[in-house]
């Protein structure tokens, strides 16, 4: 009898996924605080949990190998589930930068501790896999 990893570590993979996909985001946004005109971005991260579970990225496929890829470009484009513009909470500073180095931080810290929590959920369940083939 295999093992299913999909049944037996559920959605935590997935999150991880999306977990690093957000922290790249909002590395990007805190690279770019002082970049004139650049808008910050995030990851509705239950948007794009809920797109995962239902097999739909959001992006295009290639049915073709001759058909060009939609990623090309830049990486964080929209073919990254759930990402969208983040709404400014101040007024604009001139530069037309609606980044938020504060807001940016504490949403890259939350999303690391949400991330460090989906790791350790997924090593006990490898720990409990490892038991249960060891007989333990």
């Amino acid at each position: 009898m295999s093992i299913n990893f999909e049944k037996a570590f559920g959605i935590h993979e997935t999150a991880l996924t999306i977990r690093s996909q957000r922290a790249e985001v909002l590395a990007n946004n805190l690279a770019n605080a002082d970049t004139p005109n650049f808008k910050a971005r995030d990851i509705d991260f239950s948007k794009a949990l809920q797109l995962a579970q239902s097999n739909q990225s959001g992006a295009l496929k290639r049915t073709h190998e001759a058909h060009l890829d939609s990623r090309l470009g830049t990486q964080f484009d929209n073919a990254i589930p759930g990402l969208s513009y983040r709404i400014p909470t101040q007024p604009d500073t001139g530069d037309g930068n609606s980044v938020d180095a504060q807001t940016e931080q504490a949403k890259f810290a939350e999303n690391a501790m949400q991330y460090q929590a989906s790791l350790r959920f997924l090593n006990g369940k490898i720990k409990g896999l490892i038991a249960a083939i060891k007989g333990e």
